[in-house]
């Protein structure tokens, strides 16, 4: 009889927090709408992110490249000074999760390992302004974000928006780590 009520106290415990889990979980983020990875392609500022650490060293000039492969992927090239003045690069690839390309996974291991599923980070196209010169991408985790530019200064109104997207999104955007950039944007 113990045993009975100790597997019936167990089970409503366990329906309970289930249930306190779905009221209280934060739905997942939404993404923009289709993304033409060859107009995203090129070179991106970074002018915000969240602590993260891969990327723990870097102090200024992050930036991000992504190029568009043969087969639909997307090389990327990561770069930043760190904080002993020297640059530091990650190479990595992306891989579209879905058809409207706003949804990737991102590895930056060897290739002979990206065949592991655990090995890939969510790279989510939160908000992309028209022009494709601002972005915001983050994941469902809500770990990461960054806000990005074609160019290495943004507007504080685009910036608030893009803030106001993060927060609506549920990203805390307190913790936000502001890039330093003293580079010039190259010519096309």
């Amino acid at each position: 009889m113990k045993t009975a009520y100790l597997l019936i106290g167990l089970g409503m415990v366990t329906t309970l927090s289930l249930v306190h889990g779905q009221l209280y979980a934060k739905p997942t983020p939404m993404v923009t709408s289709e993304v033409d990875i060859e107009r995203y392609a090129g070179q991106w500022y970074e002018i915000a992110r969240l602590p993260m650490f891969f990327q723990r060293h870097c102090a200024s000039n992050v930036t991000a490249n992504y190029q568009l492969n043969p087969d639909n992927t997307v090389q990327v090239l990561n770069q930043c000074i760190n904080k002993k003045g020297e640059v530091e690069a990650a190479h990595g690839v992306a891989y579209p999760q879905n058809p409207a390309k706003n949804k990737l996974k991102v590895s930056f291991l060897p290739s002979a390992l990206r065949w592991l599923p655990f090995t890939k980070g969510d790279y989510w196209i939160l908000r992309l302004d028209p022009h494709y010169q601002v972005a915001l991408v983050g994941g469902p985790s809500r770990k990461y974000l960054w806000l990005l530019s074609r160019s290495p200064t943004l507007d504080q109104a685009t910036i608030d928006t893009y803030l106001q997207t993060a927060r609506d999104q549920g990203f805390d955007v307190s913790k936000l780590i502001w890039t330093k950039q003293s580079v010039t944007p190259s010519s096309p």
